[in-house]
């Protein structure tokens, strides 16, 4: 056992180039299937007429996206293609930032504003409106920050950092029942989910489909590998542990990794973490649950360390590890 900056080496082994590819080297069939836009949607459709769109346009049977916009509302809407998607709440989980216009229904003073956007500050209650995707009974959300950008008379403009699924609406209500004085959410752009950004390389609508129509029209593949990113590119802060060749098809068909099929793995995983599962190639193969922290995943001579929650690679990208009996 070895040590490797932020990885422990548990073992050495050359990956086998007949199998598998690059992430960014993919043939592009296989590359939309493990691919995602960071899409920057405009004010207008709504968030299911733009996945059906991209849907269409690409010939895919499978698409989503990571959190529904109100077709009013702009910003980041990321866009999962074909296995993809079966991660994308997984990657969701790291919460989403707002720049919202609020509108108050009297002109209060900045410093009572403050004190009362600072009660809103961590856990909160909230009953989803009417109209929203999700069932409608109260939860707990968490607000991380409310930062007051500019205000001008009755109009507040302020950024809100919080937990997936918090209506900002709402947010703007209830800031304005404790206020005394109502208040509503005028305007709303989403900066970021999850790992996607605005500064992280967004792409427009139009950018997409120019991407398209150069692809179909002249077999110019280089604008669509830009707007598309693998989605390893995605994983953000997920601890890695990469694996044996010999090891990834038995993952695809769903079994669980054993201790011989580690290569290394990344310091501070802990038990119960959810980790990517690697190649040497640098391919996702899926999302596992550890069963032990790294030192004992290291160290391990036997045994499960990690539990098979999602695969996003398809079966037969490499041969079987194992014999049939």
């Amino acid at each position: 056992m070895q040590s490797d900056g932020n990885y422990i080496v548990k073992d050495e082994e050359k990956t086998n180039p007949n199998h598998g590819w690059k992430p960014r080297e993919r043939p592009l069939s296989e590359y939309l299937q493990a691919g995602v836009i960071n899409l920057d949607k405009p004010p207008g459709p709504s968030s299911h007429e733009v996945v059906a769109w991209v849907k269409r346009l690409l010939s895919l049977e499978r698409a989503g996206h990571g959190g529904t916009l109100d077709p009013k509302v702009s910003g980041i809407l990321p866009i999962t293609l074909g296995r993809s998607t079966r991660i994308i709440a997984f990657i969701m989980r790291s919460g989403k930032e707002y720049v919202c216009l609020m509108e108050l229904h009297e002109d209060i003073g900045v410093e009572r504003l403050n004190a009362a956007v600072s009660e809103f500050i961590g856990p909160i209650y909230q009953l989803p409106p009417v109209r929203s995707a999700v069932k409608r009974a109260l939860r707990i959300r968490n607000v991380y920050s409310i930062k007051i950008l500019e205000k001008e008379g009755k109009n507040v403009l302020m950024r809100v950092d919080c937990e997936a699924g918090t209506y900002i609406r709402k947010l703007c209500h209830d800031i304005g029942e404790l206020l005394g004085c109502g208040a509503h959410m005028r305007e709303l752009r989403r900066v970021r989910a999850g790992p996607f950004s605005e500064a992280g390389g967004s792409h427009t609508l139009h950018e997409v489909l120019d991407a398209i129509q150069l692809w179909k029209s002249s077999g110019d593949e280089s604008l669509l590998r830009d707007v598309v990113m693998p989605i390893e590119e995605a994983l953000g802060s997920f601890p890695k542990l990469f694996i044996r060749d010999s090891a990834v098809e038995a993952i695809c068909h769903g079994a669980n990794l054993a201790s011989p099929g580690v290569l290394r793995v990344e310091r501070g995983i802990k038990a119960g973490d959810i980790i990517a599962l690697m190649t040497g190639k640098g391919e996702l193969v899926g999302l596992a649950k550890a069963t032990m922290p790294s030192e004992e995943i290291a160290s391990s001579s036997h045994g499960i360390v990690a539990r098979t929650e999602r695969v996003v690679m398809a079966e037969g990208t490499y041969p079987k590890g194992w014999s049939s009996g």
